[in-house]
């Protein structure tokens, strides 16, 4: 086996990529494994090794750590040989980065017209065209809605009806649903699908009673393949409007439409939302997306960086990813760095990032309710420090790093300038304030307890 050509290698890992596809799901193997390319194969007694390659450190840790196994076990099968995996960092050929391998073929290579049909229905549906699968990320905290919508998009109407996910803000919940519509498009652009949020559904009710053309009204929603309804907790409280959706969704379900809802809680926290919706709502599949973990926040921001354009590593991604918590804030933060590039015609670094951040910029939309007081207070009790000692001269770690930790969120959450910042910590200055958030912009990037420890603050207030 010493003697494989490239092309040779090519065939038998395109076979490999081919095994996993069925097994993992298309953002898992769009997001890791088609960074990945076989080296090489030698043969070492009655056992191959095959070497791995992987474009980042990012990306070789988590195939190494997540899909080993997976890996070995269709290596094996193919070879029909015992086999152990080597990973190593090599960009891919530009034999297969310039020529499309199997694996990377676009959706549409068909006619024309089938792009333009495709694309036209996703306008019509009211459909996110960005929100797909292929770039929707998959951890731990999202596998189960994930899973959940991809059994719903290969059978809409028989899967789960209704499908309801609830989670906290920017965890995914719109993508999840607008991927779903996505799918159901491309295996039929005829399909009469419609998204809106449960702000839109009542000002379509208000208007149809106002105009007198409730008739219109019934017709658009109750003859649909699918409904997809974003914030539905808005209709909760306003009667006229439950009622309406109550006859609507036993409509759709009654003939076999799939229903997909969601919002920030679920059916049975929602204030003031009715018994019987409760109950229809309850009858379906319930999931949650929690808030992603850092694996999956290092992920989405490789994802959405490629989307942007803005050339980042595995490395500058971690920095991002262990500071901000949230999908819709990476985003935010990510349209910002590329601001902040243009205006100093400078690539992305380090320093850069750990700048934008450390200016306790809009993207963190004060995440933390709080006032300056509470947080000090929370960061007091959460590390059993006394005020006077966390707010003193002393420079004993066990005290300093906890300051460096309240000067930090003082900053980067609640928007307060340096001097102010300073003022409030002991009246230091402000070049001491900037050093500790850089300090713990850092140490959150290569850090799992301080990562725990901002949370958990965060979590007491």
């Amino acid at each position: 086996m010493e003697d494989l050509d490239s092309n040779d290698t090519n065939k038998i890992w395109t076979d490999v990529l081919e095994s996993l596809r069925v097994t993992v799901s298309p953002a898992i193997f769009s997001t890791w494994f088609n960074q990945t390319h076989l080296v090489s194969l030698t043969k070492n007694n009655n056992r191959v090794i095959a070497e791995i390659g992987c474009t980042s450190s990012f990306v070789r840790a988590t195939i190494e750590g997540r899909y080993y196994g997976l890996i070995q076990d269709n290596l094996t099968k193919i070879l029909d040989s015992p086999s152990d995996l080597v990973f190593s960092i090599k960009q891919l050929p530009k034999s297969l980065k310039t020529g499309l391998t199997e694996y990377d073929t676009p959706l549409f290579t068909e006619k024309k017209a089938d792009v333009e049909d495709y694309l036209e229905s996703v306008k019509k549906a009211k459909l996110r065209s960005y929100f797909t699968f292929e770039n929707f990320a998959v951890s731990s905290s999202n596998q189960m809605a994930w899973a959940a919508a991809e059994a719903v998009s290969k059978s809409p109407g028989a899967a789960y009806n209704p499908l309801f996910i609830w989670g906290g803000v920017g965890v995914g919940k719109t993508h999840i649903m607008n991927a779903v519509g996505h799918t159901i498009l491309k295996a039929n652009p005829e399909s009469n699908i419609y998204s809106c949020t449960g702000e839109e559904f009542t000002n379509d009710i208000i208007e149809g009673i106002r105009n007198k053309s409730t008739q219109s009204f019934r017709k658009k929603y109750r003859s649909l393949t699918a409904l997809f309804v974003d914030d539905i907790q808005f209709i909760a409280g306003k009667d006229a409007v439950q009622e309406e959706f109550f006859h609507t969704f036993n409509a759709l379900v009654q003939s076999g439409s799939q229903v997909i809802m969601t919002s920030d809680k679920p059916p049975s926290e929602i204030s003031k939302l009715e018994e019987r919706l409760k109950s229809r709502f309850e009858a379906g599949l319930i999931v949650d997306i929690a808030q992603p973990d850092f694996e999956l926040r290092c992920a989405i921001v490789e994802i959405k960086s490629k989307e942007k354009d803005v050339a980042i590593t595995s490395e500058l991604a971690k920095i991002i990813a262990g500071n901000i918590e949230s999908a819709r804030k990476i985003e935010g933060f990510l349209i910002k760095l590329m601001t902040e590039t243009k205006l100093k015609n400078k690539p992305v670094s380090a320093e850069l990032i750990e700048s934008t951040l450390g200016k306790g910029l809009e993207i963190n939309n004060q995440s933390l309710k709080s006032s300056p007081n509470e947080l000090v207070d929370a960061v007091s009790k959460y590390y059993s420090l006394g005020k006077r000692a966390l707010l003193g001269s002393s420079r004993q770690r066990t005290i300093a790093r906890p300051r460096q930790v309240l000067m930090y969120l003082l900053r980067t959450q609640l928007t307060l300038p340096l001097e102010e910042v300073g003022r409030l910590v002991g009246d230091r200055d402000h070049t001491t304030v900037m050093h500790a958030v850089e300090k713990i912009t850092q140490l959150a990037t290569d850090s799992v307890d301080i990562r725990e420890d901002l949370q958990g603050i965060k979590n007491m207030l």
